[in-house]
Protein backbone atom coordinates (compact mmCIF):
# COMPACT_ATOMS: atom_id res chain seq x y z
CA UNK A 1 0.00 0.00 0.00
CA UNK A 2 2.92 2.58 0.89
CA UNK A 3 4.26 1.92 -2.22
CA UNK A 4 1.07 2.44 -4.28
CA UNK A 5 0.75 5.59 -2.65
CA UNK A 6 4.25 6.83 -3.21
CA UNK A 7 3.47 5.82 -6.62
CA UNK A 8 0.45 7.81 -7.15
CA UNK A 9 1.97 10.98 -5.01
CA UNK A 10 5.14 11.34 -7.06
CA UNK A 11 3.17 10.93 -10.68
CA UNK A 12 0.59 13.69 -9.25
CA UNK A 13 3.70 16.13 -7.51
CA UNK A 14 5.30 15.62 -10.89
CA UNK A 15 2.90 17.25 -13.01
CA UNK A 16 2.00 19.44 -10.65
CA UNK A 17 5.88 21.26 -10.61
CA UNK A 18 5.39 20.93 -14.05
CA UNK A 19 1.84 23.03 -14.04
CA UNK A 20 3.53 25.84 -11.36
CA UNK A 21 6.64 26.83 -13.09
CA UNK A 22 4.67 26.78 -16.71
CA UNK A 23 1.76 28.91 -14.93
CA UNK A 24 3.91 31.22 -12.51
CA UNK A 25 6.54 31.70 -15.98
CA UNK A 26 3.40 33.05 -17.66
CA UNK A 27 2.34 35.10 -14.36
CA UNK A 28 5.60 36.55 -14.50
CA UNK A 29 5.77 37.57 -18.20
CA UNK A 30 2.85 40.06 -17.88
CA UNK A 31 5.09 41.40 -14.69
CA UNK A 32 8.00 42.15 -17.09
CA UNK A 33 6.43 44.28 -19.39
CA UNK A 34 5.01 46.45 -16.59
CA UNK A 35 8.87 46.54 -15.30
CA UNK A 36 9.95 47.17 -18.64
CA UNK A 37 7.34 49.65 -19.51
CA UNK A 38 8.20 51.97 -16.04
CA UNK A 39 12.28 51.97 -17.29
CA UNK A 40 11.68 52.60 -20.97
CA UNK A 41 8.54 55.42 -20.83
CA UNK A 42 8.50 56.67 -17.15
CA UNK A 43 12.74 56.90 -16.50
CA UNK A 44 12.12 54.79 -13.62
CA UNK A 45 15.62 53.53 -11.73
CA UNK A 46 16.30 50.20 -12.86
CA UNK A 47 17.00 49.60 -8.91
CA UNK A 48 14.19 50.53 -7.86
CA UNK A 49 11.74 48.34 -10.66
CA UNK A 50 14.01 45.67 -9.89
CA UNK A 51 12.74 45.69 -6.31
CA UNK A 52 9.27 46.53 -7.40
CA UNK A 53 9.95 43.15 -9.44
CA UNK A 54 10.93 41.17 -6.23
CA UNK A 55 8.27 42.34 -4.28
CA UNK A 56 5.48 41.09 -6.75
CA UNK A 57 6.80 37.62 -6.78
CA UNK A 58 4.71 36.55 -4.07
CA UNK A 59 1.58 37.80 -4.64
CA UNK A 60 1.86 35.14 -7.99
CA UNK A 61 1.63 31.92 -5.47
CA UNK A 62 -1.98 32.59 -4.52
CA UNK A 63 -2.75 32.14 -8.07
CA UNK A 64 -0.13 29.71 -8.97
CA UNK A 65 -0.61 27.29 -6.44
CA UNK A 66 -4.09 26.40 -7.07
CA UNK A 67 -4.12 25.98 -10.69
CA UNK A 68 -1.03 23.99 -10.67
CA UNK A 69 -2.96 21.84 -7.98
CA UNK A 70 -5.86 21.37 -10.45
CA UNK A 71 -3.88 20.84 -13.68
CA UNK A 72 -1.59 18.26 -11.86
CA UNK A 73 -4.46 16.29 -10.76
CA UNK A 74 -6.65 16.28 -14.26
CA UNK A 75 -3.37 15.34 -16.01
CA UNK A 76 -2.47 12.75 -13.07
CA UNK A 77 -5.48 10.79 -12.33
CA UNK A 78 -6.44 11.33 -16.66
CA UNK A 79 -3.51 9.17 -17.32
CA UNK A 80 -4.04 6.56 -14.55
CA UNK A 81 -7.57 6.10 -15.73
CA UNK A 82 -7.30 6.04 -19.26
CA UNK A 83 -4.17 3.26 -18.41
CA UNK A 84 -7.29 1.60 -16.53
CA UNK A 85 -4.88 1.86 -13.37
CA UNK A 86 -7.56 3.49 -11.24
CA UNK A 87 -10.07 0.60 -12.30
CA UNK A 88 -7.05 -2.36 -11.36
CA UNK A 89 -6.68 -0.72 -7.62
CA UNK A 90 -10.29 -0.29 -7.22
CA UNK A 91 -10.74 -4.57 -8.68
CA UNK A 92 -8.05 -5.42 -5.80
CA UNK A 93 -10.60 -4.00 -3.53
CA UNK A 94 -8.78 -0.77 -2.88
CA UNK A 95 -11.39 1.92 -1.98
CA UNK A 96 -11.19 5.45 -4.24
CA UNK A 97 -11.00 7.20 -0.82
CA UNK A 98 -7.76 5.39 0.07
CA UNK A 99 -6.66 6.88 -3.02
CA UNK A 100 -7.40 10.47 -2.79
CA UNK A 101 -6.78 10.86 0.98
CA UNK A 102 -3.09 11.87 1.12
CA UNK A 103 -3.54 14.06 -1.85
CA UNK A 104 -6.53 16.19 -0.24
CA UNK A 105 -3.92 16.10 3.04
CA UNK A 106 -1.34 17.82 0.58
CA UNK A 107 -4.04 20.25 -1.01
CA UNK A 108 -4.88 21.33 2.46
CA UNK A 109 -1.41 21.58 3.54
CA UNK A 110 -0.76 24.07 0.02
CA UNK A 111 -4.07 25.52 1.19
CA UNK A 112 -2.45 26.38 4.66
CA UNK A 113 0.61 28.04 2.70
CA UNK A 114 -1.21 29.86 0.77
CA UNK A 115 -3.35 31.44 3.71
CA UNK A 116 0.25 32.33 5.01
CA UNK A 117 1.25 33.87 2.03
CA UNK A 118 -2.02 35.74 1.79
CA UNK A 119 -2.07 37.34 5.46
CA UNK A 120 0.97 37.83 5.77
CA UNK A 121 3.71 37.72 3.17
CA UNK A 122 1.22 38.83 0.17
CA UNK A 123 0.14 41.60 2.19
CA UNK A 124 3.70 43.03 3.13
CA UNK A 125 4.60 43.08 -0.35
CA UNK A 126 1.97 44.70 -1.75
CA UNK A 127 2.31 47.84 0.40
CA UNK A 128 5.82 47.66 -0.22
CA UNK A 129 5.39 47.75 -3.72
CA UNK A 130 3.06 51.18 -3.28
CA UNK A 131 5.88 52.55 -1.05
CA UNK A 132 8.47 52.39 -3.73
CA UNK A 133 6.00 53.53 -6.47
CA UNK A 134 5.06 56.64 -4.69
CA UNK A 135 9.21 56.71 -3.50
CA UNK A 136 10.37 56.72 -7.25
CA UNK A 137 8.11 59.82 -7.97
CA UNK A 138 5.23 58.70 -10.09
CA UNK A 139 3.18 61.93 -10.30
CA UNK A 140 -0.34 60.83 -12.21
CA UNK A 141 -2.84 62.26 -9.47
CA UNK A 142 -4.56 58.62 -9.52
CA UNK A 143 -1.19 57.60 -6.91
CA UNK A 144 -3.54 58.43 -3.89
CA UNK A 145 -6.54 56.70 -5.02
CA UNK A 146 -6.97 53.27 -5.04
CA UNK A 147 -9.96 51.26 -6.43
CA UNK A 148 -11.99 49.54 -3.80
CA UNK A 149 -10.28 50.61 -0.86
CA UNK A 150 -10.87 53.18 1.88
CA UNK A 151 -8.60 56.18 1.06
CA UNK A 152 -8.10 58.21 3.91
CA UNK A 153 -4.96 60.65 2.32
CA UNK A 154 -7.55 63.79 2.62
CA UNK A 155 -8.33 65.82 6.15
CA UNK A 156 -11.70 65.22 7.29
CA UNK A 157 -12.56 62.42 4.77
CA UNK A 158 -13.10 59.11 3.61
CA UNK A 159 -13.35 58.01 0.19
CA UNK A 160 -14.23 54.45 -1.24
CA UNK A 161 -13.98 53.99 -5.39
CA UNK A 162 -15.20 50.93 -6.94
CA UNK A 163 -13.08 51.26 -10.44
CA UNK A 164 -10.68 53.60 -11.41
CA UNK A 165 -10.54 54.19 -15.35
CA UNK A 166 -7.56 56.47 -15.96
CA UNK A 167 -9.11 59.63 -14.64
CA UNK A 168 -12.67 58.43 -14.47
CA UNK A 169 -13.91 57.88 -11.53
CA UNK A 170 -16.71 55.17 -10.93
CA UNK A 171 -18.83 54.18 -7.84
CA UNK A 172 -17.52 57.06 -5.24
CA UNK A 173 -18.62 56.93 -1.81
CA UNK A 174 -17.32 60.10 0.16
CA UNK A 175 -17.97 59.98 3.96
CA UNK A 176 -17.08 63.30 6.24
CA UNK A 177 -17.39 62.13 9.79
CA UNK A 178 -17.97 64.29 12.36
CA UNK A 179 -17.69 63.03 15.92
CA UNK A 180 -20.47 62.93 17.66
CA UNK A 181 -22.79 64.31 14.83
CA UNK A 182 -23.84 61.83 12.05
CA UNK A 183 -21.25 61.11 9.25
CA UNK A 184 -22.15 62.98 6.19
CA UNK A 185 -21.98 61.17 3.01
CA UNK A 186 -21.96 61.70 -0.76
CA UNK A 187 -22.53 59.14 -3.07
CA UNK A 188 -21.66 60.12 -6.94
CA UNK A 189 -21.67 57.31 -10.06
CA UNK A 190 -18.75 58.78 -11.77
CA UNK A 191 -16.34 61.57 -11.39
CA UNK A 192 -12.75 62.74 -12.46
CA UNK A 193 -9.95 64.15 -10.32
CA UNK A 194 -7.83 67.58 -10.88
CA UNK A 195 -4.58 68.11 -8.57
CA UNK A 196 -3.58 70.80 -7.44
CA UNK A 197 -0.09 70.47 -6.32
CA UNK A 198 0.55 74.15 -5.27
CA UNK A 199 -2.07 74.41 -2.56
CA UNK A 200 -1.32 70.40 -1.67
CA UNK A 201 -5.05 69.79 -2.14
CA UNK A 202 -7.33 68.17 -4.65
CA UNK A 203 -10.52 68.71 -6.36
CA UNK A 204 -12.97 66.11 -7.51
CA UNK A 205 -15.82 66.98 -10.01
CA UNK A 206 -18.50 64.39 -9.09
CA UNK A 207 -21.52 63.73 -11.71
CA UNK A 208 -24.71 62.04 -10.75
CA UNK A 209 -25.26 61.57 -7.07
CA UNK A 210 -27.12 61.90 -3.66
CA UNK A 211 -25.48 64.09 -1.04
CA UNK A 212 -25.83 64.97 2.35
CA UNK A 213 -26.28 68.74 3.18
CA UNK A 214 -26.89 70.19 6.67
CA UNK A 215 -30.18 71.40 7.42
CA UNK A 216 -29.77 74.73 8.77
CA UNK A 217 -32.52 74.72 11.62
CA UNK A 218 -30.98 71.47 13.19
CA UNK A 219 -27.34 70.81 12.05
CA UNK A 220 -27.15 67.40 13.32
CA UNK A 221 -29.35 66.60 10.86
CA UNK A 222 -29.46 65.99 7.09
CA UNK A 223 -31.62 66.48 3.77
CA UNK A 224 -30.72 64.45 0.40
CA UNK A 225 -29.99 66.37 -2.32
CA UNK A 226 -29.57 65.17 -5.79
CA UNK A 227 -26.74 66.45 -8.43
CA UNK A 228 -25.76 66.33 -11.59
CA UNK A 229 -22.43 68.00 -10.65
CA UNK A 230 -21.07 68.42 -7.48
CA UNK A 231 -17.36 70.40 -6.66
CA UNK A 232 -15.85 68.92 -3.59
CA UNK A 233 -12.45 70.24 -2.61
CA UNK A 234 -10.12 68.22 -0.48
CA UNK A 235 -7.13 69.36 1.35
CA UNK A 236 -4.41 66.43 1.52
CA UNK A 237 -2.82 65.31 5.21
CA UNK A 238 -0.23 67.23 6.31
CA UNK A 239 1.81 64.01 6.84
CA UNK A 240 0.87 62.39 4.11
CA UNK A 241 4.43 60.89 2.27
CA UNK A 242 5.77 57.81 1.06
CA UNK A 243 6.66 57.10 4.60
CA UNK A 244 2.90 57.20 6.17
CA UNK A 245 0.59 54.90 2.98
CA UNK A 246 -2.94 54.04 4.57
CA UNK A 247 -2.82 50.38 3.78
CA UNK A 248 -5.38 48.64 0.82
CA UNK A 249 -7.00 46.05 1.82
CA UNK A 250 -5.31 43.69 0.30
CA UNK A 251 -2.46 45.15 2.18
CA UNK A 252 -3.70 44.17 5.57
CA UNK A 253 -3.68 40.63 7.88
CA UNK A 254 -6.66 39.27 8.85
CA UNK A 255 -6.10 41.35 12.28
CA UNK A 256 -5.54 44.42 10.63
CA UNK A 257 -8.69 43.97 8.58
CA UNK A 258 -11.16 43.26 11.66
CA UNK A 259 -9.58 45.79 13.33
CA UNK A 260 -10.65 47.94 10.66
CA UNK A 261 -14.16 47.15 10.51
CA UNK A 262 -14.75 47.64 14.14
CA UNK A 263 -13.07 51.22 13.61
CA UNK A 264 -14.95 51.89 10.56
CA UNK A 265 -18.90 50.86 12.42
CA UNK A 266 -18.19 53.21 14.99
CA UNK A 267 -17.85 55.85 12.81
CA UNK A 268 -21.22 54.55 10.95
CA UNK A 269 -19.29 54.12 7.89
CA UNK A 270 -20.31 50.60 5.67
CA UNK A 271 -17.96 48.08 6.18
CA UNK A 272 -19.10 45.84 3.41
CA UNK A 273 -15.60 46.10 1.30
CA UNK A 274 -13.65 45.41 4.39
CA UNK A 275 -16.04 42.28 5.04
CA UNK A 276 -15.45 41.15 1.26
CA UNK A 277 -11.44 41.39 1.41
CA UNK A 278 -11.15 39.54 4.54
CA UNK A 279 -13.33 36.41 3.23
CA UNK A 280 -11.65 36.96 0.06
CA UNK A 281 -8.53 36.10 1.60
CA UNK A 282 -10.23 32.79 3.04
CA UNK A 283 -11.53 31.82 0.37
CA UNK A 284 -8.77 32.17 -2.64
CA UNK A 285 -6.56 30.42 0.05
CA UNK A 286 -8.58 27.49 0.60
CA UNK A 287 -8.94 27.49 -3.71
CA UNK A 288 -6.99 24.68 -4.05
CA UNK A 289 -8.63 22.00 -1.53
CA UNK A 290 -11.89 22.60 -3.59
CA UNK A 291 -9.89 22.37 -7.16
CA UNK A 292 -8.65 18.69 -5.98
CA UNK A 293 -12.25 17.61 -5.18
CA UNK A 294 -13.20 18.70 -8.34
CA UNK A 295 -10.25 17.31 -10.26
CA UNK A 296 -10.04 14.07 -9.51
CA UNK A 297 -13.79 12.67 -10.09
CA UNK A 298 -13.74 14.89 -13.34
CA UNK A 299 -10.35 13.48 -14.72
CA UNK A 300 -11.62 9.50 -13.74
CA UNK A 301 -14.72 10.14 -15.94
CA UNK A 302 -13.17 11.86 -18.58
CA UNK A 303 -11.04 9.18 -18.62
CA UNK A 304 -8.11 10.77 -21.02
CA UNK A 305 -4.31 11.06 -20.88
CA UNK A 306 -4.20 13.87 -23.73
CA UNK A 307 -2.25 16.78 -21.53
CA UNK A 308 -3.76 19.45 -23.90
CA UNK A 309 -7.14 18.03 -22.79
CA UNK A 310 -6.24 18.12 -18.91
CA UNK A 311 -4.70 21.75 -19.36
CA UNK A 312 -7.71 22.81 -21.53
CA UNK A 313 -10.35 21.88 -18.37
CA UNK A 314 -8.19 23.25 -16.07
CA UNK A 315 -8.40 26.62 -17.83
CA UNK A 316 -12.32 26.01 -18.18
CA UNK A 317 -12.56 25.50 -14.52
CA UNK A 318 -10.33 28.41 -13.46
CA UNK A 319 -12.34 30.74 -15.83
CA UNK A 320 -15.64 29.73 -14.11
CA UNK A 321 -14.34 30.35 -10.58
CA UNK A 322 -12.62 33.44 -11.16
CA UNK A 323 -15.39 34.85 -12.64
CA UNK A 324 -17.78 33.69 -10.09
CA UNK A 325 -15.33 35.47 -7.57
CA UNK A 326 -15.81 38.62 -9.07
CA UNK A 327 -19.48 38.62 -9.68
CA UNK A 328 -19.93 37.93 -6.14
CA UNK A 329 -17.47 40.23 -4.83
CA UNK A 330 -18.91 43.02 -7.05
CA UNK A 331 -22.98 42.07 -5.47
CA UNK A 332 -21.56 41.96 -1.90
CA UNK A 333 -20.04 45.34 -2.02
CA UNK A 334 -23.26 46.99 -4.20
CA UNK A 335 -24.95 45.16 -1.16
CA UNK A 336 -26.91 42.84 -3.37
CA UNK A 337 -26.18 39.99 -1.95
CA UNK A 338 -24.36 38.97 1.69
CA UNK A 339 -20.75 39.25 1.45
CA UNK A 340 -19.58 35.79 2.87
CA UNK A 341 -22.53 34.13 0.52
CA UNK A 342 -20.75 35.58 -2.69
CA UNK A 343 -17.25 35.01 -1.87
CA UNK A 344 -17.71 31.79 -0.75
CA UNK A 345 -20.09 30.84 -3.61
CA UNK A 346 -17.19 29.80 -5.80
CA UNK A 347 -15.70 27.38 -3.61
CA UNK A 348 -18.76 25.81 -1.88
CA UNK A 349 -20.05 25.25 -5.35
CA UNK A 350 -16.90 23.50 -6.75
CA UNK A 351 -16.48 21.36 -3.24
CA UNK A 352 -20.00 19.98 -3.75
CA UNK A 353 -19.94 19.36 -7.02
CA UNK A 354 -16.75 17.82 -6.60
CA UNK A 355 -17.81 15.12 -3.76
CA UNK A 356 -21.16 14.57 -5.86
CA UNK A 357 -19.21 13.46 -8.62
CA UNK A 358 -16.40 11.08 -6.33
CA UNK A 359 -19.63 9.74 -4.72
CA UNK A 360 -20.88 8.87 -8.35
CA UNK A 361 -17.38 7.44 -9.10
CA UNK A 362 -17.46 5.08 -6.07
CA UNK A 363 -20.88 4.05 -6.60
CA UNK A 364 -19.69 2.14 -9.81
Amino acid sequence: MHILKKYILSEWFSLFLLSLVIISFVLVIGNVFKMVELIVAKGVDPVSVGKLFAYLLPSLLIFSIPISVLTGTLLGFGRLSSDNEITAMRASGISLFYIIFDLLLIAGLLSGICLYCNDTLIPQSHFQVRRIMKEIGLKQPTAYLEERTFIKAFQDHIIFIYRIKGNRLEGIRIYQPQGEKPTRTIIAESGEFISIPEKNAVKLILRKGIADEPNFEDPEMFYKVKFKTYRLPLQLEKNDSPQKINKKISEMSSREIREEITKMRRLSVDPTPLIVGLHKKLALSFSSLAFTLIGIPLAIKLNRRERSLGFGLSLIICLIYYMLMVLGEGLAIRGTIDPITGIWLPNTLLAVAGIYLIYKVVEK
